[in-house]
């Protein structure tokens, strides 16, 4: 029997807990490192970021992403999208229903009265195909095919990441279809800046470039058009910290149980353009989000539990950690208001999301 190069990560992970046949394909961990020595691992069991070290200011390695410590437990957890790709549909589309070219499709109901996801076994949940083409990149590809929970169109998609040598995660995706379908990836990475497993992620400061925001209403469906974060609770346009007004008797928050809501991106344009910036007070770890897309969707973890144990015998409870979803907006394919989310054979499906990482001393 062969043996790979790497048995155990530097964030601590056994490579074999990841290898396993689900589905009739092999998972794996692919470790990719750069020259300062950061890390980042990612199986191919949807495409799931399993952990992101980088250094703190005080010249420690800390492990900022939310996950677990092997195949078996990414199949049998009570959070499916721990860092996850959300597919073919990430976020919502109200009541599980859209209409295509004049017909009708009619998908799964997995969160309330909406479709969450891309449904019931979305791209979350499925075995991609992986190759690492070198020590700072690895590529993942799946083919959806035609009807797959309910979508139409056979999708080929393909992921890279990239750790670039400045401490960037690059995401880029790239997406083609032979029949009319609807696409809005994200990745769905849960991120504590203290470290995965601090218990609170309140006391970190955020900055959104978004002057707007979609209001939903109780099932976290958007009612229409955007409304102004001024004034509000919502307002991250100067730095507050995420718990400062958390718990505030607002309607939206009472709803989410804090923030569970997409920001409308200032950047305006399909370039790529800063659109989110948090930092730990206890590490000094920033965390700047640059992206394509149009919209964020901030969700603050308000239904974590803590129930479960997670890498390297941590618990992750409720607003232990906090997402930046890059994205079209929630239920996109009913608004036709909002950016398309239509992608025709012909076309390519292209975005790029940015993680980059640096220290606040």
């Amino acid at each position: 029997m062969t043996e790979s190069k790497v048995q155990k990560t530097k964030s601590g992970l056994s490579v074999d807990a990841f290898r396993d046949i689900v589905d009739g394909k092999q998972t794996d961990l692919f470790v990719l490192t750069n020259k300062s020595g950061s890390e980042v691992t990612v199986t191919n069991y949807g495409a799931k970021i399993v952990s992101l070290l980088v250094p703190d200011k005080h010249g420690n390695w800390v492990d900022v992403v939310t996950g677990h410590d092997s195949i078996k437990e990414y199949l049998s957890s009570e959070e499916p999208y721990f860092g996850a790709v959300c597919g073919r549909t990430g976020n919502r589309i109200a009541k599980g229903k859209f209409t295509l070219e004049g017909k009708e499709y009619t998908l799964a109901i997995n969160n309330g009265p909406n479709n969450l996801h891309g449904g019931l076994k979305g791209f979350n949940a499925v075995v991609w195909d992986a190759k690492q083409t070198d020590a700072q990149t690895v590529v993942l590809s799946y083919l959806s095919v035609d009807g797959e929970e309910g979508f139409p169109g056979n999708l080929t998609t393909t992921i890279t990441y990239q750790l670039t040598d400045d401490n960037a995660l690059k995401i880029i995706y790239k997406a083609v279809t032979d029949k009319t379908t609807i696409l809005n990836l994200t990745n769905h990475s849960y991120f504590n800046l203290s470290g995965a497993g601090d218990p609170y992620i309140g006391d970190h400061s955020l900055t959104i470039l978004a002057d707007t925001y979609l209001p939903t209403d109780a099932t976290a469906i958007p009612y229409g058009k955007p409304e102004p974060v001024k004034g509000t609770p919502m307002d991250f346009t100067t730095p507050h910290t995420i718990g400062s007004r958390i718990n505030e008797d607002f309607q939206q928050l009472v709803f989410g149980k804090g923030y569970d809501h997409n920001y409308v991106l200032n950047k305006g344009g399909e370039g790529l353009a800063l659109a989110v910036v948090c930092e730990s007070p206890k590490t000094g770890i920033v965390m700047e989000t640059y992206t394509t897309e149009p919209g964020v969707q901030l969700y603050t973890g308000n239904w974590m539990t803590g129930n479960f144990v997670g890498k390297n015998g941590q618990r992750y409870p409720e607003r232990g950690a906090v997402c930046f979803e890059t994205q079209h907006f929630p239920d996109s394919v009913n608004r036709p208001e909002y950016p398309s989310v239509v992608l025709r054979p012909g076309e390519t499906f292209d975005s790029e999301t940015i993680y980059k990482f640096s220290i606040n001393h």
